[in-house]
């Protein structure tokens, strides 16, 4: 397409690294659990359609089966584990969080800017159409594991982390346009079966406790 010029194209992949960092920021200011797991889907979508974009303008054919993976696994079956996890547990909204919303989003913020600040130096050696979205991908990182240290139930927490995961692989694709397809189909395998053990984490720890706050594991005794 002669329309789709390199630079229109970066563009475009900056566009789409901004969603997603867009969707981080929704999933800090969400309390229910529902909501979260939907913007984690939403968010898996947008990181689908950007590698499919960078497969196209690049002519990389394994990100377009990396982006079928994150549509398969993040988009339909890893949300559907967690829907249903939050439906066995009867638990819609996090009351209780170590970092309220207002101060989340402003340490967020701050988050951002420092990725920014560190990638800084390094965008101008690169060469990709990606490396703009190499900031983007940091800040969802540190944004994820920031999520993860202020809320307490094991849903977002889990959350956090494939939000985390969601940032490597921006990441990945930015730095050298998507890892090799043997390693992408580790990591898709090693998020979904940790996934699922964090469905049966949940679930015990339910039982055992009636309660999916993580601080309660402090009362665990030998």
């Amino acid at each position: 397409m002669s329309w789709l010029t390199p630079h229109f194209g970066s563009q475009l992949v900056d566009l789409g690294s901004a969603m997603l960092l867009l969707t981080c920021f929704a999933i800090v200011a969400q309390r229910r659990l529902s909501a979260c797991v939907d913007l984690f889907a939403l968010q898996s979508l947008f990181l689908a359609l950007t590698a499919a974009l960078v497969a196209f303008l690049t002519d990389t054919r394994h990100i377009y089966f990396a982006a079928a993976m994150t549509v398969a696994v993040k988009v339909v079956v890893i949300p559907h584990v967690l829907r249903r996890v939050i439906e066995r547990l009867n638990v819609t909204r996090e009351l209780v969080m170590n970092v309220n919303v207002p101060a989340s989003l402003l340490i967020c913020g701050a988050l951002v800017m420092i990725a920014f600040f560190i990638t800084q130096p390094i965008i101008p050696f690169g060469h990709l159409l990606t490396r703009d979205s190499l900031a983007i991908a940091l800040a969802i990182v540190l944004i994820g594991f920031f999520t993860m240290i202020a809320r307490q139930k094991a849903v977002t927490q889990m959350i956090a982390f494939l939000v985390m995961e969601n940032g490597l692989f921006l990441g990945a694709t930015a730095a050298t346009y998507g890892m090799p397809l043997i390693v992408e189909l580790g990591v898709f395998f090693d998020v979904l079966v940790a996934a699922l053990i964090a469905g049966i984490y949940t679930n015990r720890l339910q039982d055992a406790f009636d309660s999916v706050d993580t601080n309660r594991l402090s009362e665990l005794k030998e």
